[in-house]
């Protein structure tokens, strides 16, 4: 039986993996590209979750055998097919390791935030993702049902309104200063330009631009604030489906909001308006990160409960965790 334990958390920017001791140490981690089965190609992703663990492992000077449980917790893990093919893909990668399992990455900010891994969990980094789990064990989480959220959706939409208002056919914003900022250009067809040409960036880099406009809302733009509070009106209305689908809604259930856009300053008013369609729901302080989540659920699955003080001790920095300069 090994003596370590990994959990594994890949979005649709980063890959983190941490390596624990079964007392709760962690003893090595790793960081990698896109982990998305979606927004890269699947041996693409398959290849960053595979180098995060690798970094992870040297780190420990250890190998696979010495895991006893794995658990990936990924954006892109959405449909039954694929938990088939990235179980089987990253089992016969990781030859050796005792038990390996594979949830969808919104499942592990639940776990983050809460003992059991009970309640819900909304997330706002990259995309937007939330995951539910009642008492009784039924799981939901949102993945292509809740496609247009999260920081991606904030900057595509806040994008669309700059280039309307460069046409003048929709009303000036300060984003347009914002966006030149952002994205280091000289002019609001330099930044179009810089998405739409071929070979240019890849849209979901559109949340690059999500901090910026959270802080143009907080300092009185209506342009931005309109789009604040149309993506939180969504991301708060697919997590209130969630936790009806499960069976939370009508009793309180703790509420675990994770992802940097929600860290970042300006964000009240978008926790404002997701919180506002959850009622029942009772926001937690939460402690750790989504690869922590990951890790306590590998946790769960061998019976082990680790010291989280020490966990809390001797987790990385946060540059590891951070997706991108806000």
């Amino acid at each position: 039986m090994g003596e370590l334990v990994l959990g594994v958390d890949g979005g649709n920017t980063k890959c983190v993996a941490l390596l624990a001791r079964r007392d709760g140490t962690v003893v090595g981690a790793g960081r990698a590209g896109s982990a998305d089965i979606y927004n890269t190609t699947p041996e693409n992703a398959l290849v960053e979750i595979e180098a995060a663990t690798a970094t992870a492992l040297a780190a420990a000077d250890a190998s696979a055998t010495d895991i006893d449980a794995a658990m990936f917790s990924l954006a892109g893990a959405d449909w039954r097919e694929d938990f088939d093919f990235l179980r089987s893909e990253l089992s016969r990668r990781l030859a050796g390791v005792g038990q390996l399992e594979v949830v969808n990455d919104a499942l592990g900010a639940l776990r983050a935030g809460t003992s059991d891994g009970v309640g819900l969990a909304v997330v706002c980094g990259t995309g937007g993702c939330v995951g539910a789990r009642s008492p009784g064990g039924e799981v939901w989480h949102s993945s292509w049902w809740g496609l247009h959220t999260g920081g991606w959706a904030i900057g595509t939409e806040a994008l669309d309104a700059v280039y309307a208002a460069e046409l003048g056919i929709a009303p000036e914003t300060s984003l347009s200063a914002g966006a030149l900022e952002v994205f280091d250009a000289a002019s609001v067809e330099e930044v179009l330009h810089s998405f739409t040409r071929r070979g240019g960036r890849p849209p979901f880099e559109a949340s690059l631009f999500a901090p910026a406009v959270l802080r143009h809302a907080a300092g009185g733009d209506a342009v931005a604030r309109r789009v604040v509070l149309e993506a939180g009106a969504v991301l708060g209305g697919v997590a209130a489906a969630g936790a009806r689908i499960v069976g939370l809604s009508g009793s309180p259930y703790p509420l675990v909001l994770l992802g940097g856009v929600l860290r970042g300053s300006g964000s009240e008013l978008l926790i404002r308006e997701i919180t506002s369609r959850l009622p029942d729901g009772v926001p937690v302080e939460t402690r750790f990160e989504p690869a922590v989540g990951a890790l306590l659920i590998a946790f769960d699955a061998i019976g082990v409960v680790p010291d989280e003080d020490r966990l809390a001790e001797t987790i990385p920095g946060p540059e590891i965790f951070a997706s991108a300069p806000g």
